[in-house]
């Protein structure tokens, strides 16, 4: 016999001889089929197919070929005529992906697939019992219900055709709901016994319909008489092995991480609207989509690869086997220099054994991370590690990307523990009508990261944006103020152009640097150690981009350091005027518990992002109905006295503030213009990919990251004082701001901007009048009055001032300023 080869041995001799079962049929099926044992109360042995691309990892060509194969035989079978009238039904979780493939190979017939996963708001056509299975029941739940209602022939594909109970109670209920006359029955091993081998036809009889049987091989399990007592007792001795039972794997045994612990997420930039699987059906329209969308998905997953990767595997999610799969096989096809491996992960508890003549050597165990109706419990990756594979692409859909799956024990973490490269990408669960519905998308994307968007690595922060880095939106500043007041338009339609910082500028922000970066490292535990102590032990932190960008980074540094933390960040945007993106408040909603959500600035002025923020998540409540948001936002420096979660109140340069984009992860300011950003779209901003010359952004992380352990007992003092003050907001900064402007003449606000973060941003985004200086300010301001020199503005020194600095918008440009509304203001 052709026997499967692992190690040169038949992956079914381990079982063979130790509970005498046998195979006996076609030369192929030894090469088709091995052999494992599982805690079922009717069934010991599992067959484990080769070619599934379930349990053992196998070339997604070999998968995919199988089911295409399959399929054109039914086409053969069936003619085109009754081919079209066609519906192919898969059975999950195994034969989602196969139930697909032979539906490619028809070619010409929708697909559904059986799922176990309720989806709200859709109503259940059917559903039947697995007799054997460890999950038992099945649903039905097209997006159509016109798609089983059909009279054309009905095309049912499982992995294995053993018993036939399924299959007979599949076609029982759906042929009392919707009769038809022809009924094919898919399977690429027909294991039936001889006792069960007429229950087919005598059903087909008593039915009056006509059941056909295709498969690619076929066979018998022969099974000796105590094989469920002696499974049993197998199972439990290899479960807990004592010496000389050989070796075993209950869970795969942890290898050496990776040294940088970073998961890489890849963008697919999967088609709006295209279902990602047949769960609500998939027709040949929704096949076509994906066909021409898969060479650039693939594409996409191949340059995220680690370069020299030679052998990769590509990790599909239970019953997400088909798009995997067919990502898997467009990989194969455009890198033929690696091996490509493909299989997904299971509910299906199976013993693991390693030894070469047994089919499942190693598993990995983790929690469910999708939610399912059936409760928490564990799940299942066969024969993925230790396996050499040099990178891995997990695939999973949007409702089981969450907390669970990026656990310190979830499947990305046991992934991590053995192989060097761990990717993910993630495929938008599709609801049927929701996309259609007016009010919201069916998915909104995921984040963003770098390198594709930003200069930070992708597990520093995943930026809730759209990219717009392709859209022209620079004007010189002066045009872009008379723009605003002609217009009455608003000031985050349009960008300033981004300042090119001198040799001289640039020498300052070093040394800035060296001179700052213990303080700030202190600020930086201290208010990172403040939220952990009062808001959250795990808090999501979400960043307003783009000052509060690189502190948010930072402060996920902190905790990973201090206390071996990995804090999801992200970052949203907020604008005066307009309030924070909703769409982006609904993604965090539905991926965290918004109790968790910290937003983190990089400082205070005079307190108006504090303002914005809290009536704009009121505003979230009430019109979405999601609650639960903490307005509180945590600044590094508050010198406004706006907030209560802070590292220190001084008003002292913050080197990132000294700089636009070439210190915040090459990240434009963000931007919200309604022919740019739709009701259902994030805000935008753009990757200034050009300016990589000039970034400097990793280099402040890394300079102040390297002061984190010696400030450690700095700020152990200074988190003690922070916990037991009284941190009451007195927005002590308002009411100053409020005295400069009368006493300058000013009388708005909103043309003083005090602090040494804002004064700086009015020297490289606006049109500046002049700057007020404490008397005696020191290096702080070095880089303030090398900026105004160079644009002629007039430093004044100021006796009593409550901030180091505060700049006033030049009062020429009044008309073009902004006020609170975001929108041009008259004076």
């Amino acid at each position: 016999m052709n026997k499967a080869v692992n190690d040169g041995v038949w992956s079914g001799s381990w079982v063979a001889r130790r509970l005498g079962v046998e195979l006996d049929g076609d030369d192929t099926l030894t090469g088709l089929l091995g052999l494992a044992l599982r805690r079922n109360p009717k069934r010991a042995h599992l067959l484990v197919s080769n070619v599934l691309g379930k349990h053992v990892p196998q070339s997604p060509s070999v998968v995919y070929g199988h089911g295409l194969a399959l399929g054109r035989r039914v086409r053969e079978l069936l003619g085109d005529d009754a081919a079209r009238r066609a519906v192919v039904l898969g059975y999950a979780e195994t034969a989602t992906g196969l139930g697909q493939s032979v539906a490619d190979g028809l070619a010409l017939a929708p697909c559904l697939h059986s799922t176990r996963r309720p989806v709200p708001g859709v109503a259940r056509a059917g559903g039947f019992e697995e007799s054997h299975s460890h999950a038992t029941s099945h649903l039905l739940l097209p997006e159509d219900p016109a798609l089983l209602a059909g009279s054309g022939p009905l095309v049912l594909v499982d992995d294995e055709f053993s018993t036939g109970n399924t299959i007979l109670n599949t076609i029982r209920d759906l042929h009392a709901r919707h009769p038809r006359d022809h009924y094919v029955v898919v399977a690429l091993v027909d294991m039936r016994s001889p006792a069960d081998a007429g229950r087919l036809d005598a059903f087909a009889a008593e039915m009056g319909v006509r059941v056909d049987l295709v498969t690619t091989a076929c066979g018998t399990v022969r099974l000796p008489e105590g094989v469920l007592e002696k499974g049993r007792e197998l199972v439990t001795r290899f479960e807990d092995p004592h010496p000389g039972a050989g070796a075993t794997a209950r869970q795969a045994p942890a290898g050496p991480r990776p040294s940088d612990g970073r998961i890489t997420r890849v963008d697919l930039r999967w088609p709006r609207g295209l279902p990602d699987g047949a769960r609500h059906g998939f027709t040949p329209g929704h096949r076509a989509r994906l066909e021409a969308a898969l060479p650039g998905m693939a594409a996409r997953i191949a340059d995220a690869l680690p370069e020299g990767a030679r052998r990769v595997h590509v990790l599909g999610f239970e019953e997400l086997m088909y798009t995997p799969l067919r990502l898997a096989h467009e990989l194969e096809q455009r890198t033929p220099s690696a091996e490509i491996r493909f299989s997904t992960t299971t509910r299906s508890p199976v013993l693991a054994v390693d030894d070469p003549g047994y089919a499942i050597r190693t598993r990995l165990v983790f929690p469910a991370h999708d939610d399912p109706a059936d409760g928490p419990g564990e799940r299942y990756a066969y024969n993925v590690a230790g396996a050499g594979f040099d990178a891995v692409v997990a695939v999973v859909d949007s409702a089981a990307d969450t907390p669970a799956l990026h656990a310190p024990d979830g499947l990305l973490a046991r992934l991590a523990e053995h192989i060097p490269h761990v990717l993910l990408t993630v495929v938008p669960s599709y609801v049927p009508g929701a996309a259609e519905a007016p009010e919201r998308p069916a998915m909104l994307p995921e984040p963003l990261r770098g390198p594709a968007f930003s200069s930070y690595a992708p597990d520093e922060v995943g930026w809730l944006l759209q990219d717009l880095s392709d859209v022209t939106l620079e004007a010189p500043t002066e045009e872009r103020e008379e723009a605003i007041q002609s217009g009455g338009a608003h000031y985050a339609e349009s960008l300033p152009v981004e300042y090119q910082p001198s040799e001289e500028y640039q020498r300052l922000f070093h040394s800035a640097l060296d001179a700052s970066a213990a303080r700030i490292a202190t600020a930086v535990g201290a208010v990172t150690e403040t939220v952990l102590a009062e808001r959250s032990p795990r808090p999501v932190l979400v960043s307003l981009a783009r000052a509060g960008t690189p502190v948010g980074v930072l402060m996920r540094r902190w905790a990973r350091h201090r206390h071996g933390l990995d804090l999801p960040h992200y970052a949203v945007s907020i604008v005066r005027g307009r309030g924070i993106d909703a769409n982006a408040l609904r993604w965090l909603a539905a991926h965290h518990d918004p109790a968790d959500v910290v937003f983190v600035d990089g400082w205070t002025g005079k307190g108006a992002i504090t303002r914005e923020l809290g009536a704009a998540l009121a505003q979230f409540e009430e019109t979405a109905g999601v609650g639960g948001f903490d307005p509180e936002i945590a600044v590094l420096a508050d010198p406004g006295s706006c907030v209560r979660t802070y590292g220190t109140r001084e008003d002292f340069l913050i080197p990132s503030a000294c700089l636009n984009s070439t210190v915040s992860g090459l990240i434009s300011r963000t931007v919200l213009r309604a022919d740019l950003v739709g009701p259902h779209d994030y805000h935008g901003a753009k990757f200034y990919r050009e300016l990589a010359g000039a970034d400097v952004s990793v280099a402040f992380l890394d300079a102040v990251t390297d002061r984190f352990t010696e400030v450690g007992d700095a700020v152990d003092a200074q988190v003690k004082e922070l916990l037991a003050a009284d941190r009451t907001p007195t927005w002590e900064g308002w009411a100053a701001v409020e005295r400069i402007s009368e006493e300058q003449g000013i009388h708005d606000v909103n043309l003083v901007k005090p602090g040494v973060g804002e004064t700086t941003r009015v020297l490289l985004r606006r049109v500046p009048w002049k700057i007020l200086a404490r008397a005696g300010a020191g290096p702080d301001l070095d880089h303030v009055r090398l900026l105004a020199e160079q644009r002629g503005v007039p430093v004044e020194e100021v006796a009593g001032l409550p901030y180091t600095c505060v700049g006033l918008i030049h009062p020429k440009y009044t008309r073009g300023a902004t006020g609170a509304d975001g929108k041009a203001v008259a004076v």
